[in-house]
């Protein structure tokens, strides 16, 4: 990864899970940022500001809260991450995929950092994790719905 989570982060968390999908088509539905609101039930809007690459800004709005953020890695069918800040928290996101034989196994990794989150890290961090393994289940159902 182009930034690496901080070691430091009072908020972080990880998981991964298992999609009967190529990586290919996995890739595909994470990096359609404007589709995002189709698939993540708590995404209602994403706009990114040019083709998808390193650098490149989005916007995007998720569960009430507005994010800005900037692609730091994009390694196709390997590896995509950014970062985003919102207010009081800013996050660093990061996605790996490895397939073997027609299944992927796709791991998240978050920080949070910011005043919110260092001030209230049990919420943070609970959140976090409810949201990566609904964010996990929600990429899941629709890369293998695509696959079909």
């Amino acid at each position: 990864m182009n930034i690496p989570l901080n070691d430091n982060a009072p908020v972080k968390s990880g998981r991964k899970t298992e999609i009967k999908a190529p990586a290919d088509i996995i890739w595909h539905v994470l990096t359609d940022i404007e589709r995002w609101p189709e698939w993540q039930k708590s995404v209602t809007k994403a706009k990114p500001a040019g083709p998808i690459g390193e650098g490149t800004r989005f916007t995007w709005k998720a569960g009430g809260l507005s994010f800005k953020s900037e692609i730091h890695t994009c390694k196709p069918v390997s590896m995509f991450g950014w970062t985003g800040k919102t207010f009081g928290a800013n996050a660093i996101h990061n996605w790996s995929f490895k397939e073997s034989n027609g299944i992927t196994t796709v791991t998240v990794e978050e920080c949070l950092q910011g005043l919110f989150p260092r001030l209230f890290r049990k919420f943070f961090r609970r959140n976090l994790d409810a949201g990566m393994i609904t964010n996990l289940e929600e990429l899941k159902v629709e890369a293998e719905k695509r696959n079909i």
